[in-house]
């Protein structure tokens, strides 16, 4: 069982390194590294991602048993993803099931965690992909507790939310931004949310155009009709991370300050049981057996 996430740089020092795998080996300007040095720097240095990421797993793993082993591998920073499968011994492992931590296929996120594994996987061991989960009922559950834990009070506007892709990459068929707006709709209907927006998040640092609209453009779009209040719910995410902790709590919230609109958001997924039931039943699903319910379903995360 290998769970396949981003990555994220150890330390602030390690920056440069990983802008460059995260460009495909090109390396970053100075004035990208010193702007993603400030953005982690905002959030204490460092991003949760790997720390949580590893917390999944062992979540996870627990939920499983000891015969079914978990291994966690990140495309652009260790443990990667070619680490975590190079030394496995056909002999012994017959199959890879791949779910990676981003429920929504895209070519630009999925696609490459599947293309790293497969490159590093030994001959003779086959790999299952679970390509994307937007719409599992359990998912939609987790979403939704963390909406109904949220409690939108009467006139607080909801806004789902998820990474921005760029305009040419939907044009050529990624499913993503239609997947995205799947569980938008499906999130809302489970916790009884009857009126919501969704905008895009995180837009990379080219020129080219980019799916929107932007939070902070949707932000001050609501204000200047009267929105006072919102409550921003990251659906394309299942860990708190840099995209969650800057990008909402610090970016869209400055935004927010500056338009008179008090803005919040739900918690992230982290180790909520039901999200971690989520990815048991996907791997019991791509073994084609029953999911056994796990306990404490309603626990809040830890």
């Amino acid at each position: 069982m290998l769970l396949m996430a981003h990555g994220t740089p150890d330390s602030l020092d390690d920056m440069p390194a990983y802008l460059t795998r995260v460009r495909g080996g090109r390396p970053p300007s100075p004035e990208l590294v010193a702007e993603m040095r400030h953005n982690y720097e905002a959030i204490g240095g460092r991003s949760p991602l790997t720390d949580i990421s590893r917390q999944q797993a062992a979540a996870l793993q627990a939920r499983l048993g000891p015969a079914i082993p978990v291994r966690l591998g990140m495309r652009t920073w260790a443990p990667l993803i070619a680490e975590a499968v190079r030394d496995l011994d056909p002999a012994r492992i017959r199959q890879v099931i791949g779910i990676p931590l981003a429920p929504q296929f895209s070519t630009l996120s999925v696609q490459k965690y599947v293309e790293a594994a497969l490159a590093a996987l030994p001959a003779g061991i086959r790999f299952d992909c679970v390509h994307e989960y937007h719409a599992h009922p359990l998912l939609v559950d987790a979403f939704a507790e963390r909406v109904r834990q949220a409690a939108p009070a009467p006139g607080e506007e909801v806004v789902f939310t998820a990474h921005a892709l760029p305009e040419r990459v939907i044009a050529a068929g990624d499913p993503y931004a239609t997947q995205v707006a799947e569980t938008a709709r499906l999130v809302a209907a489970r916790a009884g949310v009857a009126r919501y927006g969704q905008a895009f998040q995180s837009a990379g640092r080219t020129p080219e155009p980019w799916i929107g609209p932007d939070l902070s453009e949707f932000i001050r779009a609501g204000a200047a009709q009267g929105m006072c209040r919102l409550l921003v719910v990251p659906i394309g995410f299942v860990c708190d991370h840099t995209e969650i902790l800057f990008d909402i709590d610090v970016q869209a919230a400055a935004t927010a300050r500056d338009c008179g609109v008090a803005l919040r958001r739900t918690e992230s997924l982290n180790t909520l049981p039901r999200f971690i039931d989520t990815l048991a039943a996907l791997v019991h699903d791509a073994l084609g057996a029953p999911a056994q319910p796990g306990p404490n379903h309603g626990a809040h995360s830890h």
